[in-house]
């Protein structure tokens, strides 16, 4: 396994991690044989997941293999429902074990590699294609929401008030907004999920999906390639980008953005970052300045 994911596996998940890590050999062996695939080349790897490159009668696929938990349990689910629609295509999966079989796509030719104003509205192009009706059993934003709450009252105490209460109260007022129609959205769609294809231009991987309002996936476009934001008005101009190229309610947008860009914040301080929330700082500045106080 990769050093590095062996080392954020342990440090995140302690005796369990290092018990998963220890198993992963055996079951890609296992799963390799059970679907017929050869290895073809080194793992890659995620935050939660590794990817073995891997060949099938002369095809090349992707064999996924996560630790489980709330950000990957549901992704098979998600993944049939898109049917290859605007996403990478699932070909087979064992839930139980974590293990997705995938069409290959491209690794190294991404998102974050085209200029941003391209990659923003091909994002929004995608993040409307896959706003589809939501499975059954398919967790909610408002679920995840009433979780958010909970980390919010705690952690901003916690970690000294890091944001005004004007602030605070405004994004737990946003947060109990109500979707009218639910569909899949994407809270994990960004630049480098999505990959070049042979199907398809562009595909997104790696969905973190909950049914709700699309305009609750547009924040991690926003706070990645947050560098090529200069000033408010460039947050402003991606965010017009991204609304118009998925047909988005652009005050809508901004609200879930701000209640996202602070549950981030809250999220890195917790994780001990230091770049992080101050990006966040900045981001909640620029989309709710009559709060900056």
């Amino acid at each position: 396994m990769p050093a590095a994911f062996a080392a954020s596996t342990v440090a995140r998940e302690g005796e369990a991690g290092g018990a998963w890590l220890a198993s992963l050999p055996g079951l890609i062996e296992e799963l390799c044989e059970h679907w017929g695939l050869d290895v073809a080349g080194a793992p890659m790897h995620g935050y939660v997941a590794v990817v073995v490159p891997v060949v099938r009668d002369g095809v090349q696929l992707a064999l996924k293999v996560s630790w489980i938990d709330r950000s990957s349990e549901q992704e098979a689910l998600v993944l049939r429902a898109w049917d290859g629609r605007g996403a990478v295509r699932l070909l087979d999966a064992r839930e139980q074990a974590g293990a997705l079989l995938l069409e290959w796509l491209h690794p190294d030719s991404s998102l974050a590699d085209v200029p941003i104003d391209r990659a923003a509205a091909i994002a929004g192009e995608l993040l409307s294609r896959l706003a589809i009706a939501p499975p059954p059993g398919l967790r909610t934003v408002g679920a995840e929401m009433s979780d958010f709450r909970d980390a919010l009252e705690t952690g901003w105490e916690r970690f000294g008030r890091p944001f005004s209460t004007g602030l605070r109260d405004r994004v737990l007022e946003c947060s109990r907004l109500e979707s009218r129609s639910p569909r899949i959205v994407n809270q994990d769609l960004h630049y480098e999920n999505v990959l070049a294809g042979t199907r398809e231009p562009w595909l997104v991987i790696d969905p973190k999906a909950l049914a709700g309002d699309p305009e609750f996936g547009v924040a991690p476009l926003l706070w990645t390639r947050f560098e090529e934001l200069e000033n408010r008005s460039g947050l402003d101009g991606r965010l017009r980008i991204i609304a118009e190229a998925a047909g988005l309610d652009d005050e809508l947008a901004r609200l879930w953005s701000l209640v996202r860009v602070v549950d981030y914040w809250i999220w890195a301080l917790g994780e001990g970052l230091t770049e992080d929330p101050v990006r966040c700082r900045i981001l909640a500045r620029w989309l709710a300045p009559e709060l900056d106080r």
